[in-house]
């Protein structure tokens, strides 16, 4: 199994998959918040709540019959996995679902994929093996430079960016970066997708809390909004508990190379799905920049 995960072709075409489907994200929770009437921060944290806690039984399910039993964990994982489950589900995403109500889907994928250079840097401080080389600073500064442009408009940042709305994606993206890293660093506890399935129960049901408490409100379920709930699901546990396997078994820095593809799938899809403008220079400006940081990154992979 290690040998199968940390071959390249492998590792590409698995990594790739985990960004499609999280770019595919961006549009959908747009999406979302016109069929199930979502308005107010409590009833978009409780949309992400149902969301993540389906995702943990749809995973706790999924390895129940992978492994043929009943997937538990010891008592001394309990206050990692769920410490996991509050930064890589609660945190994010409250950030996430709040942020994305208030910019593009466009733009919003642009900003997140910041977390790629927030996951090498944290492994820098937080693991011996994962160091920062001048290679990855000069990255990880051609991207950050996408992320700058793609919030550059008349009246520069006054009007291009907001901390309810930019600023939470970018909060998100960080809470993400450390995701990776504590991930990898938890992941000789226990299996990866037992890691996946606990973590998504818990953030997720503490989603759901916080936004029950602050009186949120999820309405209008029917076959398009349900299968639409249910796709965003499915993604969730699909992506985490492969994205899981790839750092159990690959450096953060291999992996998390990957993530430049997030924003040109998220771009692509909220153009498809949202009408956004895909082409403006700004748009392309900044996803050349990001996707080059990552590309610089990526060529000392051996160093990763």
């Amino acid at each position: 199994m290690e040998r199968f995960y940390q071959n390249t072709v492998t590792r590409t075409i698995l990594a790739l998959l985990c960004c499609a489907l999280w770019g595919s994200a961006f549009p959908c929770v747009k999406i979302g918040y016109e069929l199930f009437h979502i308005e107010g921060a409590g009833s978009q944290i409780l949309f992400a709540g149902y969301r993540f806690f389906m995702a943990g039984m749809f995973t706790f399910l999924l390895g129940c019959a992978l492994k043929k039993r009943i997937i538990t964990m010891k008592i001394s994982s309990v206050p990692y996995v769920f410490g996991q489950g509050l930064l890589q589900t609660t945190i994010q995403y409250i950030c996430f679902y709040i942020g994305l109500a208030h910019t593009t889907g466009a733009k919003g994928s642009v900003i997140n994929a910041s977390n790629t250079f927030f996951s090498i840097i944290a492994a820098h401080f937080l693991m011996k093996s994962e160091k920062l080389t001048a290679r990855k600073v000069i990255g990880c500064l051609v991207g950050f430079a996408g992320i700058i442009i793609i919030n550059l408009e008349p009246g520069a940042w006054s009007s291009g960016f907001s901390w309810l709305g930019e600023g939470m994606v970018l909060v998100c993206a960080f809470s993400y970066g450390m995701s990776s890293v504590t991930l990898k660093m938890i992941s000789d506890r226990e299996e990866p997708v037992t890691i996946t399935a606990y973590q998504l129960l818990f953030g997720g049901a503490v989603l759901i809390a916080i936004g029950a408490i602050t009186g949120g409100k999820v309405q209008g379920f029917n076959m398009q909004s349900t299968l639409l709930l249910l796709y965003m699901s499915l993604l969730s546990t699909v992506a985490f508990s492969i994205w899981a396997e790839l750092l159990k078994y690959n450096s953060v820095g291999n992996v998390a190379i990957f993530g430049f593809s997030i924003p040109i799938f998220g771009v692509a899809l909220s153009a498809v799905f949202l009408g956004e403008q895909m082409a403006s220079v700004k748009n392309l400006a900044a996803l050349v920049c990001v996707s080059i940081g990552i590309i610089i990154i990526n060529r000392q992979g051996h160093e990763a």
